[in-house]
């Protein structure tokens, strides 16, 4: 039976694959949960993958 291979996962450089963050604020709301920011990765906008990127080598040799 043949095995499938998925294509690998390219994973943010600048986040490392972590693309959302909660912060805590230090406040609590008034049923005693915290506070909290979500902050996203910018350069992969919250999926903690990118696409290939296509240098000038490449294309060049296309």
């Amino acid at each position: 039976m043949p095995q499938h291979t998925h294509a690998p996962v390219r994973i943010c450089p600048d986040c490392d694959g972590f693309a959302r963050a909660a912060i805590d604020t230090g406040n609590r709301h008034p049923d005693g949960t915290r506070h909290t920011l979500t902050a996203h990765c910018t350069t992969c906008r919250g999926t903690g993958t990118t696409t290939q990127r296509t240098t000038a080598h490449a294309s060049a040799q296309s």
